[in-house]
């Protein structure tokens, strides 16, 4: 593709490619991606384990104060279908369609991974009834939508100030190398970058894209989306100058996505401000905005967290700490017809800092 285009690429392309290319991107080979044990050896063997763990595969409980939420919504809105988009190994569409029970009429998933639909399905067969996979959205929509850890692997761009000029970061080979070539452009982020000083950053149109299109489709409705990220003002903060680009594999981050390319995630943090606006924009409503911890407690999840073992209390509470996933992570909602007020939001929603 490289070689086809010239000489470079973009690199929303590049991690496109990286991700998704048919049986070699990342999300489309057949490695495990999703659990708690990274990939090791034992007596000598290579044992294939994941490369990162997400809510629903920490603790079932998620899912469970997530569907509290849905089920809000469900009523509200006076629909009957829920639809996720990437849902990875299929515990959080587990865990809500155990919770959700008969409030759900069709749950649909939309997921580019034809491995991880397998696994999807086997996991999912006591529900085969309600669940089915479908590549792209109908002219019309009346569902709840859930996106968990989503947004951040939808490719972005990368924008570098070098000694006070704007350039577009993109790949070029050099032999049988991947390497950062970058190029003049017109091309900024959405605010300016106080100092002088070089700065890395990325901005998300297939992001922002996507919000559009879900937001002209959406009729009635919510739509939930969990990931992490920041508000506008602290992605783009000065010092924030390497930007947020990051790779996966086997419970090991770096910052390199040019190395052992197909073989790890690579992701980045979502600009919850350019995504909420994107939504507004196309006629949707900000129900609302605010940290993971405050969006899952306003759900119930410490009630919950009472009957559960000493262990997996150990588990749910990471969903929540500070340090762990409760603060990075973010949750925000918009809706599609007459304005309401999620459970979700009902303590500490943070719209005001958008």
């Amino acid at each position: 593709m490289i070689t086809a285009a010239g000489g470079w690429i973009t690199f929303d392309r590049f991690m496109a490619l990286a991700l998704y290319h048919p049986g070699l991107g990342y999300y489309a080979n057949d490695r495990p991606k999703f659990g708690a044990m990274p990939t090791q050896l034992q007596d000598g063997q290579r044992v294939e384990g994941s490369d990162f763990v997400t809510a629903p595969e920490m603790s079932p409980l998620f899912g469970q104060a997530l569907a509290v939420q849905v089920a809000q919504a469900l009523q509200v809105t006076q629909t009957n279908e829920v639809w996720e988009f990437g849902a990875g190994s299929g515990a959080l569409a587990l865990q809500l369609l155990e919770a959700l029970g008969d409030q759900v009429q069709r749950y649909c998933i939309v997921d580019l991974s034809g491995s991880l639909r397998a696994r999807q399905q086997l996991r999912l067969q006591r529900f085969a009834d309600k669940v089915e996979w479908v590549t792209e959205l109908p002219a019309r929509l009346q569902a709840v939508v859930v996106g968990n850890e989503v947004l951040d692997a939808m490719p972005v761009q990368l924008l570098l100030r070098q000694s006070g000029v704007w350039h577009e970061r993109g790949v070029a080979l050099l032999g049988e190398d991947f390497v950062w070539q970058d190029r003049p452009t017109d091309l900024r982020p959405p605010v300016e970058i106080d100092g002088p000083h070089d700065y890395l950053t990325e901005i998300h149109p297939q992001a922002e894209s996507f919000i559009r299109t879900l937001a002209d489709r959406l009729t009635q409705g919510a739509a939930f989306f969990l990931d992490y990220g920041f508000p506008e003002g602290e992605y783009y903060h000065p010092q924030r100058s390497s930007g947020t680009v990051m790779c996966h594999y086997a419970h090991r981050s770096d910052p390199d996505p040019l190395a052992d390319v197909g073989l790890k995630d690579i992701t980045a943090h979502v600009n919850f401000t350019g995504i909420a606006l994107a939504g507004q924009d196309a006629g949707l409503t900000v129900l609302g905005y605010t940290t993971q911890a405050r969006f899952l407690m306003n759900c119930g999840l410490l009630s919950k967290m009472e009957h559960a073992t000493h262990a997996e209390r150990a588990q749910a509470l990471k969903l929540i700490t500070e340090h762990e996933m409760g603060e990075l992570f973010k949750v925000t909602a918009f809706g599609a017809g007459p304005e309401w007020e999620p459970v979700g939001f009902a303590v500490g929603d943070r719209s005001h800092t958008l």
